[in-house]
Parts: structure tokens; sequence; C-alpha cells
């Protein structure tokens, strides 16, 4: 393999991009349309969207953007100054944290804003405590900025809810951030504000950055209460860069709208990079993000009645299931149940010994798509979103349940 051919093989990609996982959740979902469309009558539990569409007057707010020609030209890199001050009102709004327009720098995503905040306050070697489950695309973001992520695992015994002790025992003196997120992508936990409060003043008094990924900030169910952390710990807001975007509360992950919101001399640093990675998000996108942050929260509230109800049925279908264990999720969309049980038995021929082993099995034998929690960082683990109808997540959960129970 040191051959010349070898060698240039290696060079045609940079070992920093080379190095970057394919995101499994993306990667699921699409095997799953792809054989909807070859006629199979697979169920996808894998992508991580509203299965609604988005409300007819953000739509209509697009559409009359189209026909605007001033949104048929460049606009500042940072995002539509009306939009910046929408954003930073409906931060006011929903969680209490007052920031001014200056603040916040409108992105292509969450993703982007996660990529940004990161290449903006990480030097190569500073590492990041990165609580574990975790959405896929955070190591991978921590890695492109030069950074090191420093897994902190959490189980279902604990509700996958890290403590202050576990982030004090994996501190290092090349510590610089904490990425904190609640509720959470993949599990669905919701810290109570207490412990958002306690870990706040805890990455405060270390002098520590936290990065606070606030999506799903108006998914929450029964009891739980979201909590901003810059509210509970107002000493951190200097050091503290919150994640938001209109994907999930207004069902709009296909039009590409997220933001951060930080420290004035950090938002201006990224709004630098962004000026040379991308320019501006669409303007009819913006347009209608504006829209969307401007109205009332009525149709997130009809979601979360439905997404309520799917909830408490695949927890009470999964747990019924011989060998799996799953807590009852507080926010977003998704459930994560322990395979443990099951890993190693035999099943039609096979013995999984891994829940990525057991994924494809579902997906071979009952055409029912899951996401491994391999994806997330936790071996043993399946994410199920309960973003799809009521009938087929039904059919869904009791056709792996039908495939589990012949575990011998």
């Amino acid at each position: 393999m040191n051959s010349p051919a070898a060698a240039e093989s290696r060079r045609r990609v940079s070992a920093r991009v080379g190095g970057i996982a394919e995101s499994a959740t993306l990667a699921v979902d699409s095997k799953a349309k792809a054989l909807k469309a070859a006629g199979r009558p697979v169920i996808g539990f894998g992508a991580g969207e509203p299965d609604f569409p988005t409300p007819d007057y953000i739509v209509e707010a697009a559409i009359e953007a189209c026909r605007n020609p001033k949104y048929h030209r460049y606009t500042p890199a940072g995002g539509l100054p009306e939009l910046k001050a929408a954003i930073a009102e409906k931060t006011r709004r929903d969680s209490g944290y007052e920031v001014s327009a200056a603040q916040v720098l409108v992105t292509n995503g969450g993703k982007q804003a996660i990529y940004e905040a990161f290449a903006t306050i990480l030097d190569p070697g500073d590492e990041v405590l990165l609580p574990a489950p975790y959405w896929t695309t955070y190591p991978e973001s921590i890695r492109l900025a030069g950074g090191v992520p420093v897994e902190i695992m959490t189980d279902e015994s604990t509700g996958y809810l890290a403590s202050v002790e576990q982030l004090e025992a994996a501190l290092t003196p090349r510590t610089k951030v904490l990425l904190f997120v609640s509720p959470s992508n993949p599990t669905g936990a919701v810290y109570p504000p207490e412990q958002v409060k306690a870990i706040g003043e805890w990455a405060a008094e270390r002098g520590l950055w936290v990065i606070t990924d606030e999506i799903y900030e108006h998914l929450v169910y029964g009891d739980a209460r979201f909590a901003s952390m810059p509210v509970l710990v107002p000493e951190l807001a200097d050091r503290c860069i919150v994640v938001n975007g209109v994907a999930k509360t207004y069902a709009m992950t296909g039009w590409r709208v997220g933001w951060l919101i930080g420290p004035q001399d950090v938002v201006k640093a990224a709004t630098n990079l962004q000026s040379h990675a991308t320019s501006n998000v669409a303007n009819v996108s913006q347009a209608a993000a504006l829209a969307a942050v401007s109205g009332d929260l009525s149709a997130v509230e009809r979601m979360k009645e439905a997404f309520d109800r799917r909830r408490r049925t695949i927890v009470r279908m999964l747990n019924e299931i011989p060998g799996v264990t799953c807590p009852e999720p507080q926010g977003a969309f998704y459930a994560y149940p322990s395979v443990k049980g099951v890993l190693g038995k035999e099943i039609r021929g096979r013995r999984p010994q891994t829940s990525a082993e057991l994924a494809e099995l579902i997906l071979e034998e009952v055409e029912v798509a899951v996401v491994p929690g391999e994806a997330f960082g936790t071996q043993g683990y399946l994410r199920l979103s309960y973003a799809l109808s009521d009938a087929d997540l039904t059919e869904g959960v009791q056709r792996i349940h039908k495939l589990l129970a012949e575990a011998r």
C-alpha cells in the first residue's frame, strides 16, 4: 500500500475532510426512502423532522418574497436586519433571554450555526465536553474546527442526564467548551431547571464557554419545562452561544434557516467566516423565517398534541417488547430504547452483537428503518423518531415486536 498510486489516492482528500463520518440519520432516511421508491413497504423511524407541512402563512410570505425584486440580490451576510431583530424579540418572548439584533447571526440551518460557533471559539487541541448520547453532527463539527470531543457517557438509569460530578471528572487544562442540549436529540431528555442552573453555574465558575442547542425548546411534554441556561445563569452570558432555528418548531427543516446568538465580538467573527463560506442565507427562506418567528405558536401547539400522543404510544409499545427498555422522553420527538437485552440472541438464524447489526437485521427482515446507537456514541440502543403517522408508528413497532419476540 506504499505505492505511488496509493499515496496519490490518500492525497486526493484531505485528512480533515476524509475523517468526517457520514450523517447516520440522513443515511438511514435516504435508504428507507430509496426502498420505498422501489415499491418496498418500508416504515422509516429515522428522520429527525416533523411530518407536518409548513404553515400556510409562512409559505405565503415566501411567495410574496419571490415576487419582490429586493430579495433577488445579495443581502447582508449575517442576515436580514428585520429578521435579526425579530429573532431577538422572539428569544425574549419565548425564553426570557434579552439580546440585541447585533448578537444574532442568521445561518443556513442549525448545522451551520453549530459549526461556526465551534470554528469561532476553538483553537487546535481545545477540548469540548460532549454528553453522550449526542446528535451525530456535534463531534464532527468539533473535529472540523480543530477541537477534541470528550464524551461524557450517560444511560437510561439517569434518564440520559449528565451530572456536574461527571463533568468535573472530565475537566482538564485543555477544556474550553461544554456543549449542552435540552431537550435532547437523540434521547428526548429534558434537564430540570435546577439542574440546568447547577451546570451553568459550574461552567461559569470554571471559566468555560457553553454552546447550548435550543432547537427543540417548544417540544416538551407533561411536567417537563424548557429552561435557557443564560437566563438562569446571567453571569454566563458573555461566554455562552445559543443555537436555534425554525426547523422543528415550524416544520421548516427544508427551508434551512437557523441562527446563533452570542457576545457581539464572537458574532462579528462568525459573520466574517460566513461572509466567505456562504454569504447570506437564501432571502426567500429568510422572509419565510421572519413570518414564522413573528407569528404565534399555534402551529407548534397542534404538532405537540400529535407528538405527545405518539410519544406515549411508542414508549408503551417498546416497553412491551422482551429485552427492550425505553425511558419516557420528555421532549423533542425521539425515543431511545435500550436493546441490550436482545443482543447476542438468535433471531432468524443470526445473532446481532451490536445495535448496528440489530438495526440492519430489522430493516432486512421486517422493513423498518431505525438508527443504531453507535451513530450517537452509545452502543446497545436504537433511536426511533415518532414524527410519523400514528398508523405507521403502530405498524412499525408491531413489526419490530414480532421479530424480536423470536429472540432465543
